[in-house]
């Protein structure tokens, strides 16, 4: 299933910022374009089912 989220981006000393107003994540990149791009990243990580590293407690 895909959502489709909005972004906020702005720049801030040399960098751009992209933030998910629906979602707590944000990322930078060096171009407005490289900041979407991690953001899109993150948003797949952020949604992506958590995976069991060891031994449960």
């Amino acid at each position: 299933m895909k959502k489709e989220f909005s972004a906020s981006v702005w720049s801030d000393n040399g960098w751009f910022v992209a933030q998910c107003l629906e979602v707590d994540v944000a990322t930078q990149g060096h171009s407005e374009q490289e900041a979407l791009d991690n953001l899109k990243e993150a948003l797949a990580l952020h949604f992506e089912p958590p995976v069991a590293t060891g031994a449960p407690i």
